[in-house]
């Protein structure tokens, strides 16, 4: 957490010499054809060098949209028919895949086990990419499944059935809207003390019957009453206890650490 903070600290005021969009110490500059390149790069040298800082020659790189370039664990490009997409990167694909075939590969761990670990990696990942493209087998994981799904099913205690439950436990879906991220408002921040925006924010980050709870909440915790803001996440829960009953009076939408303690509490009674 130290490190991105300090890259913010150095790095405050370099957005103001070009277009650009940064994350941290991560940077794209946005280039209009009549710009200049190098001589952007040069100012930017500049500052950098003022602060004891150097761009990484082998990080920079010019590149066109239509061929696109990676940021943040995202490839975007701009299609042929000029309509922009993103997807998960090469290497961020790569490094979630080595996570779940070390877990799926593990004969230190059953299936139930494996399931169990395998479904906030997952899940975790679906969520990041959630305005991402998708579709197809690739993102979808479909190759993924299907060999976890052979692995689950050799072990001598499960069939067929038992490791298809275990492969939805491990692979919990997550939808995806693509490029239906919602911007923050101008100059928005969550430090500017404007809960009222940023609890309704947070709520449109919710899909389903989570997002219809927090609208009918006033986008409050069901228990506690203050706003839902970004800082912590929001739970589903079910009043009367029963995981099928989906009637809008029996579900709350409630802090991560309200949901907790409701369900610590009851057992300690």
């Amino acid at each position: 957490m130290v490190s991105p903070l300090l890259a913010n600290v150095a790095l405050n005021g370099i957005e103001e010499i070009h277009q650009s969009i940064r994350y941290a110490d991560d940077m794209v500059i946005i280039l209009k054809p009549k710009d200049n390149a190098e001589a952007i790069l040069d100012k930017i040298s500049q500052f950098l060098g003022e602060r004891g800082m150097k761009l990484s020659e082998k990080k920079t790189k010019l590149t066109a949209t239509k061929d696109g370039f990676d940021f943040l664990g995202w490839n975007f490009k701009v299609q042929s028919n000029g309509k922009f997409r993103s997807v998960p990167s090469s290497d961020n694909y790569k490094a979630f895949r080595q996570k779940v075939k070390r877990i799926v590969n593990n004969s230190n761990y059953g299936a139930k086990e494996k399931a169990e670990k395998l479904a906030p990696i997952v899940r975790g990942w679906r969520n990041y990419h959630r305005f991402c493209k998708m579709d197809g087998s690739k993102n979808s994981l479909v190759h993924i499944e299907t060999r976890a799904f052979k692995v689950f099913n050799k072990e001598a205690k499960q069939n067929r059935y038992t490791s298809k439950k275990l492969l939805d436990l491990a692979f919990p879906s997550v939808p995806y809207s693509e490029n239906k991220h919602i911007n923050v408002k101008g100059e928005k921040s969550p430090f500017d003390g404007d809960i009222a925006y940023w609890s309704e924010r947070n709520s449109k980050l919710y899909d389903g019957e989570t997002s219809s709870a927090l609208k009918r909440q006033n986008h409050t915790c069901g228990y506690c009453g203050l706003k839902t803001l970004s800082d912590e996440k929001v739970h589903l829960h079910h009043v009367d206890g029963n995981h099928n009953n989906w009637k809008k009076n029996n579900l709350l939408a409630v802090h991560e650490s309200c949901h907790d303690y409701h369900h610590t509490s009851k057992t300690v009674r």
